[in-house]
């Protein structure tokens, strides 16, 4: 699911920076807000972050001790993605596997359909394995599957999450 949240980060600007006065110091801020969101990847409470959309705030810098940088309380707008238990999304299987397949959804590459929860389908080894129930419907690497969430995990090392799903329910299995 897409979310608007609302952050409050400091932002730090480096020492050669302070020079600057209005608009180019709000830029430098703006910048490396920008630099720090990008790095940041995830939160586990608000999932991936995408997309700054708004610098609402800028606060009095405060003068670090040991560097002489100084650090902005920065509030603003972005937009995330996090899967929630319950919602219905849709992804791409990128990997099959015996015992089941691995799809993508926005930003989330780890996300895994066991063949226990694929009712009725069945694995079909081969060079391009697939998994195919008794209607000749195929789950294959590059298939639309609308899915169920059960569960997501984040990672706190890969700074990512994993998310295990289900195809038991009406309308969900691949798209055609």
């Amino acid at each position: 699911m897409f979310l608007k949240s609302q952050l409050s980060w400091n932002v730090a600007i480096p020492a050669e920076n302070l020079d600057a006065e209005g608009s180019i110091l709000q830029k430098a801020i703006l910048v490396r807000l920008l630099e720090e969101f990008a790095a940041k990847k995830a939160s586990k409470d608000i999932g991936y972050l995408l997309a700054v959309t708004t610098l609402d705030h800028i606060g009095e810098g405060i003068v670090r001790p040991h560097s002489g940088d100084l650090l902005f309380p920065v509030d603003f707008t972005c937009i995330t993605f996090k899967m929630l238990p319950g919602e219905v999304l849709e992804g791409v299987v990128h990997k099959v596997l015996k015992h089941g397949v691995f799809l993508r959804c926005g930003p989330v590459e780890k996300v895994y359909i066991s063949h226990q929860k694929m009712a009725d389908y069945h694995y079909v080894p081969g060079e391009n394995p697939f998994f195919r129930n008794d209607k000749s419907s195929k789950i294959e690497k590059g298939t639309s599957v609308r899915f169920l969430v059960l569960a997501e995990k984040y990672d706190e090392a890969e700074k990512d999450f994993r998310a295990v799903v289900s195809l038991e329910g009406d309308h969900l299995g691949p798209i055609s």
